[in-house]
């Protein structure tokens, strides 16, 4: 095919060539590595403890807190991601996790949409134990960080109940002092 400038141009079918070189199985170098399940797990477990760390530090700056909320938030991708490695007792501490880093925050709406999250994976998963009433506890001080105390009263109850059946006297503790601190506070 010969054009203006003089020189013949080759018909090119530009959709075709694209197709051709655009089918699954090829690697283009821009997909993700594969992480193992291990990997996630351990992901997942290294930034749950960084987030206690920061959420522990007795300075944040505002950079600090967008990196908590971030490593909160990855932590609990990877526990999604860690297959038999995880389950949804580690799915549903993820989402207190995120719960609690935006209560610390005071940002009321993500803290109760974690919280909820954080219960709904208790319930379909029949989680009991220590694990519903962190739910209740993060429910109570979400509720409290976003202006509702009647909610947050009601779920102190029901954590104060759930903490009650909870087999661990250590576990027992823990939550029973969460609860405490959010009907102080």
């Amino acid at each position: 095919m010969s054009n203006d400038d003089g020189h013949d141009h080759e018909e090119h079918d530009h959709d075709a060539d694209h197709r051709e070189h655009d089918h699954e199985g090829h690697h283009h170098g821009h997909e993700p590595a594969l992480i193992d399940p291990a990997q996630h797990r351990a992901e997942a477990v290294a930034l749950f403890n960084a987030v206690w760390e920061m959420l522990d530090a007795p300075v944040r700056t505002p950079a600090d807190d967008d990196q908590m909320v971030h490593a909160a938030h990855a932590s609990r991708w990877h526990w999604s991601q860690a297959g038999e490695l995880g389950g949804d007792q580690q799915l549903a501490i993820g989402e207190w996790q995120c719960s609690r880093v935006y209560s610390v925050l005071g940002r009321g709406e993500p803290a109760l949409h974690h919280a909820n999250a954080c219960l709904a994976i208790c319930e379909v998963a029949g989680l009991g134990d220590w694990v519903i009433a962190a739910a209740y506890e993060a429910l109570a001080r979400a509720a409290k960080v976003a202006g509702d105390g009647a909610s947050s009263e009601e779920w102190l109850s029901r954590g104060r109940t759930a903490v009650a059946a909870i087999a661990d006297p250590e576990d027992r503790e823990v939550i029973a002092a969460d609860l405490d601190a959010i009907a102080a506070g």
